[in-house]
Formats: C-alpha cells, structure tokens, sequence
C-alpha cells in the first residue's frame, strides 16, 4: 500500500488529503520509507530532513483538524533542488565551496511551495552550479538512472527527476537555462516544464533582468506539473520581468480540442545530429498527434545564431555569478565552471551587444513562425541515456561535440527564443530507456504548452510505467 501510495499523481493525493482518506503524516511516511528503500541505490537526495518533515506533517494534520484554510499542496512532500536556498537545509550548489552552508532564507520558489501547503523534505542532486546535463559533483558522487542504472539521469535537476521517478516525493523542482528541468525529465520518464522567464520570479537574484535561466515545475504528470505551478507562478515586486498573470490560471483542466490545430514537426531542428533510437521513438508517436486532430507539417524554425547567441549570453551569466568564487576558490571548482567563467571574461562589449542584436531578431523570425504553427515539436535530448561514468557526449552519430554542452542544442536553441517548452514522456528504446518530446508553445503560451503534453499523456499513458526496481510485484 505504501509503494502504491507513492505513485500515486499528487493532484489525486492532495484530493485524499482533503477528503481525509489520507492524512499527511501517512503520506509522509510512506515518502520516507521509500526513500530509505532507493536513495541508497540512486542518491537523488542528498540532503534529507525527515524527523522535521514528520514534526510538518503532524502540524499539518492539526491544521486541517482545526479547520483552517488549507494551500492547494497541502500536505503533499517536495524536493527542493540543491542550487536552491531552503532555510535551516544543508545548501550546497554541488560545490565544495558550500558544502557545509546553510542559509537563514529561501529562493522564493521554495517560499511559494510552503506557503500553498507542500512539506520540504531534503534537497536533490545536482552538477556543481547546475553547470551541464549529467548529475555528479565533488561533495555527493552521481545520480544514477532508476531504468537503468549504469545509465545518467541527465541534469543539471537530475536529483529531482530521480526522486519523481522512483516514487520518493509527487513533486520537485528544478531550474532550466540550456535544458536542465527537460533533459532530466526526458531521461527519467518525468515532466519538466521550462516556463517562460518571468512565469515564476527568481528572488534573490544577482541577474534580475536575465531570461536565459529560469526556475520550474517536475512531476510526474503534467496534471501535478499544472498543479504545481499554479502555486509558484505569478508577480512578485521583485523581479525586474516577472509576469503579472496569476497562476491561477493553470488550476483549471487542461483538457483541450486540438482538431484543426496547426503543428511544426522537426525531427532534427534543422540538421542537428540524432540518434537513431530517439528518433525512431518520436517518429512512434507522430500517428498519436495526429489522431488528437493536430495538422502535422514538417518544418523548422530560422534558428541562425542560436549557438553564438547561447555560448556568449552564457559565459556572461557565469562571469556575474561566479567569477568572484574563481578569484577566491579556483582549485575547488570543476574544469567546466572554470571554462565557462574564463570565457565570459573574454567577452566584450560588442560581443555582448551582438549576440543580444542577433537574439531579437531569431525571436522576431520565432514569433513569425509560430504565428502559423501554434507548437513546435522535436526532441528534447538528441541521445538516450548515456553511460553515467561518461561525464558528456563527446559525438553523435559520428559528429564530434566542441565542449560538454555542445550535445544539448536541441534544448538551448529553444532557450534563446524565449518560448515555453515542456518534455513529455514519448516512448522508450528497445533496451528500455526513457525518451520524451519537446513542446514548444508561443511567447508565454504555458498553458498551452501543458495541454497538448496533457492530452498526449492522456492518449498514451506512458507516464504509468514505473523504473524496474521500483516495478509493481
């Protein structure tokens, strides 16, 4: 019963909790003991805090005994990714730095998440500053797979997808710059939504006005994705872009008609290298769009500049946040953190400047193509899983990468449009490896981004396959 509850969508278990067929301190518990039974084995967690998530839930309890309001997550355990500042938790930014750092306050993710009910139980695995798409890290060694466990999770929220797809918390969350809440959740069998900058505010920040990074929901259905985000999204004074529409919007259903809607499908963005087993899968799952009534067309946005535009506004990024720990702590921090600080500190201004030139006009030939598709879908991931002992694809399909990150285009061309874009389960490898699809939606179009990955999900139902160590007896 406790390994069934543990599956169960968190739309469903928050239903229970209302209803008093589940009390939070059960949930809890059986959250618990299902970490206890696969963290050991996949170390997604790395920081757990059970005896206060157990003192939570009873005051939980009390709570709804009383007859007090209750959030929308009311009750249900959340992860809290370890980039993310969670007061009174261990904190480290997989870092050496900060291994034993713990903040007196909260991103503002995790405040929103408190606030509408949910109970932080740990943080979850995560590269040395989010820095690339394979989750391993000096202070807690690597996150391995649930499918397979010689096999990478994919990153840089791999701790957060892990402990979805094993069942050990309904929800968790993650952030994104070049793929990080897609390509974890496209490796696990999970939903990652990037949201558009600004859909969820990021404070404290040091760069407010950047879009390049954003900050996320993960479940394991897009329902509970939906559910989740309507308790992070919305204004927040604070933040310099963030969008002012409530996230109330996404507690409605997602249930949709997409008879006579136009769709762009792009098996390969125009020319990047896939791998055969993932394309094949994509290709498995056209028939399925097209019996929801979606006019399917080949084609493929004008994506010019889009690796000049990430690498440079990267850097940039990585300069800002860390060039000061480079200066004070170079031989604690990992070849490709040094990397990508030392790149940003070659840059220049007229760099800078063109590379910013160059992104409004790929936004401009975006927005033109999406006003005649209203979704774009390709892959998320360009490879399956690959060997966790590899720390980066280094070719595909006989094409050779020029650095750790060169693999992930098909989820950092997106980034720099500025578009919505989910991974959804898709399918699996014949050797039993998760793949998902990228949904791309129009300029702020997150709801609809969730309710074409819903009724996908809804016609395929693949999001039910559990990990084999995890699989029903």
């Amino acid at each position: 019963m406790s390994d069934e509850l543990c599956f169960l969508p968190a739309t469903e278990l928050a239903q229970r909790i209302r209803r008093k067929e589940l009390s939070a301190r059960e949930l809890m518990q059986a959250s618990l003991a299902q970490i206890e039974r696969f963290n050991p084995k996949l170390n997604a967690i790395v920081s757990l805090y059970a005896e206060q998530a157990l003192a939570q839930a009873r005051a939980a309890d009390e709570k709804q005994a009383r007859g007090e309001a209750l959030g929308p997550l009311h009750g249900l355990p959340v992860a809290h990714k370890d980039l993310f500042l969670t007061r009174g938790m261990r904190t480290t930014f997989g870092s050496p730095i900060f291994r034993d750092f713990v903040p007196d306050e909260n991103l503002l993710i995790v405040d929103r998440l408190q606030a509408a009910g949910a109970i932080s139980i740990g943080k979850t695995n995560t590269p040395e500053f989010g820095a690339g798409s394979q989750t391993f890290n000096a202070v807690f060694g690597k996150t391995l797979n649930p499918y397979d466990t010689s096999k990478t999770c994919g990153g840089s929220s791999g701790g957060s997808a892990v402990a979805l797809a094993a069942g050990m918390v309904p929800l968790a969350d993650g952030s994104d710059m070049g793929g990080s809440l897609r390509c974890p959740a496209n490796f696990c069998n999970v939903v990652g939504l990037r949201t558009s900058p600004g859909r969820v505010p990021v404070w404290p920040a040091k760069t407010g006005w950047s879009t390049l990074g954003v900050e996320g929901p993960m479940a394991r259905t897009v329902a509970d994705c939906a559910l989740m985000l309507a308790a992070i999204a919305g204004r927040d004074a604070r933040s310099p872009i963030a969008i002012a529409e409530s996230g109330s919007v996404y507690a409605q259903p997602l249930a949709r008609d997409f008879k006579g809607v136009r769709i762009a499908w792009s098996p390969d963005l125009g020319g990047l290298p896939v791998d055969a087993r993932v394309a094949a899968v994509l290709a498995s799952q056209r028939a399925t769009f097209a019996a929801l009534g979606c006019e399917i067309e080949e084609a493929t946005p004008d994506l010019s500049d889009a690796n000049e535009i990430f690498m440079t506004l990267r850097a940039w990024q990585f300069e800002l946040s860390y060039g000061e720990l480079l200066d004070r702590h170079r031989d604690l921090l990992k070849d490709t953190v040094i990397w990508n600080i030392e790149a940003g500190r070659k840059l220049r201004g007229p760099q800078i400047g063109a590379a910013e030139l160059k992104r409004t006009a790929l936004f401009k030939r975006m927005h033109a193509f999406m006003q005649r598709h209203e979704f774009l879908l390709l892959p998320v991931n360009q490879v399956p899983p690959f060997d966790v002992n590899q720390p980066f694809v280094t070719e595909i399909n006989g094409v050779k990468m020029d650095n750790y990150i060169d693999w992930m285009k098909s989820c950092y061309f997106i980034t720099v449009t500025g578009h919505p874009a989910i991974s959804v389960p898709c399918g699996f490898t014949a050797d039993g490896l998760p793949v998902g699809v990228q949904i791309v939606g129009r300029h702020q179009d997150d709801l609809g981004v969730l309710q074409l990955a819903y009724a996908l999900e809804q016609a395929t139902q693949l999001w039910r396959r559990r990990p084999p160590l995890a699989a029903r007896n």
